[in-house]
């Protein structure tokens, strides 16, 4: 465990009042405890909706009181090393799955494998759950989640004769065929913000059949085989073969794409499903847009979760209630206002139900919210160098190989042997 024992050392032979400080949160006898809630959401509709919900349990709780320490996302891994470290890590603790694993094995976080009801656990699809399950230990509940969407100008398609897609999924054989149909002049078929390509390849991946990752921890071993290779080889085709994507975008990040498609230079975008409440907000006045069915593979439109998360701090003097607040924080009704604020699919089923029922097909939200159901255990999340190999070897290697400066086999090789010089 790292840094446990600097910090339990430090917590013995400081006084008797940094003692006391070393526990997270209001052990105090004579008045109500106090939670330290360390809150990421940094959207102003999401941050009113944290804080109705921390208001209404405060209001129902008078003897347990949360406290929101607002805090953004940016640089957010390393303060909570130091504050893990430090002792002074809050209660309560919102993050991501892909970011907590290694929090967990070090021990740092609560296992609330016996904290969390039946009910929840009923609640939350099985490949969420698996994501926020570390060594047989439930230690984080899942809050929102991701999905990549496409996003389409009707009146484009329309013009180009093709009928709007309106299955329960689509198949990205039907996407190609779309977009070199509404490829022609100065109109590309497709946009799509790749300049760090590997969270979507690989989130997409499942759909394939690609899994990436075999074991986990220190032990995970990288595979690149058919499934790892199917959609950057098919986004290669399209861009180069059918030159049916905007070239550009190849370059962009996702929101830089977007304008190509406001535009009318894209038929069709690929997003995060966030990105609708953005489009119904920022698009340009009369812009017609629908959001299309789920793509979906020859495994069907299994996407990877990696969800957002709540988690209890394994030093909080008050595990018990922290779990408690997380309940109530994961209830349906609190689940939907947060998602809907920000434009996310929320991580259980009652609330995905909820939000379909309230808002309808009203801005995709209905296509988008049927991906809840398609979410699966991302194995990467698991792999203990993955954040490293990500960052200096996934996402280089893919952006030459989407430059055109490498090959399919050149692409597998730096992918395999970039993990295998990491690890060894």
């Amino acid at each position: 465990m790292k840094s446990r024992g600097v910090f339990i050392a430090a917590c013995l032979t400081t006084s008797t009042l940094l003692l006391a400080a070393c526990g997270s949160g209001d052990a105090a006898d004579d008045g109500p405890v106090t939670l330290k809630f360390q809150a990421l959401s940094d959207q102003p509709a999401a941050i009113a909706a944290t804080e109705q919900i921390v208001e209404d349990w405060n209001t129902e709780n008078p003897d347990v009181q949360v406290e929101i320490v607002p805090a953004g996302w940016d640089g957010v891994y390393d303060k909570l090393i130091t504050q893990f470290n430090g002792g002074a890590a809050p209660d309560i603790i919102h993050y991501e799955a892909a970011s907590i694993v290694s929090f967990a094995r070090d021990g740092y976080l609560a296992d609330l494998t016996d904290l969390m009801s039946d009910e929840r656990r009923a609640d939350i699809p099985e490949g969420i759950l698996e994501s926020v399950t570390v060594d047989d230990q439930v230690v984080a509940y899942p809050t929102e989640l991701q999905s990549y969407v496409v996003f389409a100008n009707r009146a484009l398609l329309e013009d180009a004769g093709v009928e709007i897609p309106t299955g329960d999924t689509m198949t990205w054989d039907e996407l190609r065929e779309i977009a070199q149909a509404t490829t022609k002049g100065d109109v590309y078929g497709l946009g799509w913000g790749l300049s760090s390509p590997t969270a979507a390849f690989m989130s997409l991946a499942p759909g394939f059949g690609g899994t990436y990752f075999e074991g986990t921890g220190e032990d995970a071993t990288v595979t690149i085989g058919d499934g790892e290779m199917a959609l950057p080889e098919l986004v290669h085709a399209m861009a180069y073969d059918d030159e049916s994507i905007l070239p550009v975008t190849l370059t962009q990040s996702g929101s830089e794409a977007i304008a190509s498609f406001y535009a009318g230079q894209t038929a069709m975008t690929v997003q995060g499903s966030y990105q609708a409440a953005n489009i119904a907000k920022d698009a340009p006045e009369g812009f017609d847009w629908v959001a299309l069915p789920p793509l979906a593979g020859p495994e069907g439109a299994q996407q990877a979760a990696n969800p957002q998360t709540l988690s209890v701090n394994i030093d909080s003097e008050h595990v018990e209630e922290s779990a408690q607040f997380i309940e109530f924080f994961t209830q349906t009704e609190h689940l939907a206002a947060l998602n809907e604020a920000d434009a996310l699919i929320p991580a259980t089923t009652s609330a995905q139900e909820a939000l379909t029922e309230k808002l309808g097909d009203e801005n995709g939200w209905s296509t988008i919210l049927a991906g809840g159901q398609h979410f699966v255990s991302a194995p990467y999340l698991f792999a203990d160098s993955y954040a490293q190999w990500k960052d200096t070897v996934a996402t280089p290697a893919y952006q030459r190989y989407l430059a055109q400066e490498t090959d399919e086999a050149e692409l597998a090789d730096q992918l395999t042997s970039g993990w295998d010089e990491i690890t060894q």
